[in-house]
């Protein structure tokens, strides 16, 4: 038997990669900076038709980074962004670490109920945003005792970085549009973006470094609020580096940008790599099959990070058949497993394998990832530059030998420094051996003779619908503000789209039983938490089942709803 600490995936290690990277010593600022000089009038952005080039978006970043110093932002203070995929998220977000602050990225389907937490648990003291989203904003920060509050807020609207007229071949839907194009009125306080852009401060010497903080993404877990991932300009500089050198990247890239960049794969390649390289992004704020064929054909797009659900979407479009999608050259993403025959299809159509990769916030996106040119499906890939990744026992952390199934460990540059705040989880997520601090992922999987790694199951409590992460505890606590409920479980439903759904088995108050329905619970959950965080389906039970303890045997339930 081949014994684990072999690394097997070494004699398949493509020939071109380097099996460790020489990182820049320098802050991801730097990035920005450089390819502003290499590649000044090169579109670094494209978004509804108008372009952002690499020099108008250094001058911006520069611009508001000036006024946040002015306003009181000062090295290693947080500041949230809370936006749709948009060119001023990119802004944002290098503006942010010209501050030598913390970029704090928010999912914006967030509603008010759960941004407070945010707030308060970061220590942020300022907010870039969009207009449709101040007055989310707004409302959570007045629930805050003043001490945690927000001292500012900028909001920008999209239009600020669209073109006065669309060409129909660039225009969304008309509901899209609509929304892009909304104004509302901002609330009492918010500096509207293009004053902050023209307040004319200027920003002062930039001294972060490689090991200051940079980046803290919130991630959830089996229990309580969602916590905050500590990221370093180094944690974060080896993805933004790698995935170029991995997926045959350079500034001839054009990339299409519709993962969400407040998410951690979507900031690494959409905001942070992209810059890096060099090269050009389509950006879509959301998610349209129609749209993304159109600009892939119109702006020959190459490279495209999704998750397989895209793709079959795409597939499934009447219109398909006029799309010129002969430029794709690299696909690659995760999320979700890519179906056998769609993986077929765009190998017969394009002569493209689907790259799978695999990671978490913790370690700054990919820990692992198959190479294009010898890639499985369905399968996690191998350990990527410099990282060190292991199969052991969950209980006694002993390594296992190659095929058997236990706990994924990593160790590696882009791992994460730790929880805000929790020195306890972090203690707990991080354990020895053979000298190394391994990080513990929470997802059970294998490794097969050739050191590719294959997920079969989890740790934690958690629903993968679409590639977006829904933690079943965080769900409960948001439902039981709920009126109708006294109390909830929440656990996963096989869905054919979704892969998996989010289910609430629920015990309903006295008063309301024998009249709430299940779609009054799921109205009310619309109204108080991201959508993808909704449950589709709701159970009504008399009682929930417990230990002996009294702790929700949510597991029982789980095992149920699977064997239904």
């Amino acid at each position: 038997m081949t014994t684990p600490s072999a690394r097997p995936h070494h004699a398949i290690w493509p020939r071109r990669l380097p099996r460790e990277l020489v990182l820049p010593e320098t802050s991801l600022w730097f990035n920005l900076q450089v390819s502003a000089r290499r590649y000044p009038a090169k579109d670094a952005y494209r978004f509804f038709g108008r372009a952002l080039s690499f020099a108008d978006l250094l001058a911006q970043a520069e611009a508001l980074a000036g006024w946040l110093q002015a306003h009181g932002v000062a090295k290693g203070d947080r500041v949230i962004v809370f936006m749709q995929n948009c060119p001023q998220f990119v802004v944002a977000v290098h503006a942010v670490l010209r501050a030598d602050a913390v970029v704090v990225p928010v999912n914006p389907m967030n509603k008010s109920d759960e941004f407070g937490h945010y707030i308060a648990d970061s220590g942020a003291r300022v907010a870039l945003t969009t207009a449709d989203l101040a007055g989310i904003v707004a409302q959570a920060n007045a629930e805050l005792p003043p001490t945690q509050q927000l001292r500012s807020t900028v909001a920008t609207r999209f239009t600020d970085a669209m073109p006065d007229e669309l060409d129909p071949a660039e225009a969304p839907s008309e509901a899209v549009l609509q929304w892009l194009r909304a104004d509302p009125p901002l609330p009492q306080g918010t500096t509207r973006w293009a004053d902050a852009l023209h307040a004319g401060h200027v920003a002062g010497p930039h001294t972060a470094g490689p090991d200051d903080m940079a980046l803290l993404p919130y991630t959830s877990g089996t229990t309580g609020l969602p916590k905050g991932c500590i990221h370093t300009h180094r944690t974060l500089m080896h993805n933004t580096m790698g995935g170029s050198v991995w997926g045959h990247g350079g500034p001839e890239v054009v990339s299409l940008g519709v993962v969400p960049m407040f998410h951690i794969t979507g900031f690494i390649y959409g905001a942070l790599g992209s810059v890096a390289g060099g090269s050009t992004t389509v950006i879509l704020p959301r998610w349209d099959r129609d749209l993304a064929g159109r600009l892939i054909s119109r702006h020959r797009v190459t490279h495209w990070t999704c998750i397989p659900t895209m793709i079959i979407d795409l597939f499934g479009s009447p219109n398909y058949p006029g799309f010129d999608l002969s430029s794709l050259k690299f696909l690659s993403g995760g999320g979700a497993a890519m179906p056998q025959a769609v993986a077929e299809r765009l190998q017969k159509e394009f002569g493209i394998t689907f790259a799978e990769g695999y990671g978490l916030t913790e370690t700054a996106a990919p820990s692992h990832s198959n190479p294009p040119e010898r890639a499985k499906l369905q399968c996690l890939g191998i350990p990527i530059f410099g990282v060190d990744s292991r199969i052991v026992d969950p209980e006694t952390l002993r390594e296992l030998p190659i095929g058997e199934t236990g706990e994924i460990v990593t160790h590696g540059p882009q791992v994460f420094k730790g929880y805000w705040g929790h020195p306890g989880a972090t203690q707990s997520a991080f354990f020895e051996l053979d000298g190394k601090s391994f990080f513990r992922t929470g997802d059970l999987g294998r490794m097969d003779e050739e050191g590719y790694f294959f997920i079969t199951d989890r740790l934690k409590r958690m629903i993968n619908a679409s590639g977006f992460k829904v933690w079943p505890s965080e769900v409960e606590l948001l439902l039981f503000k709920c009126p109708l409920v006294q109390e909830a479980c929440v656990i996963p439903s096989r869905d054919a789209y979704r892969g998996e759904t989010v289910k609430a088995v629920v015990v309903l108050r006295a008063e309301a039983r024998g009249h709430a329905r299940a779609d009054d619970i799921i109205a009310w959950a619309r109204e108080h938490m991201a959508a993808y965080k909704v449950p589709r389906i709701v159970e009504f039970v008399d009682a929930l089942p417990k230990s002996g303890s009294g702790k929700v045997m949510w597991r029982q339930l789980q095992e149920k709803e699977a064997s239904a």
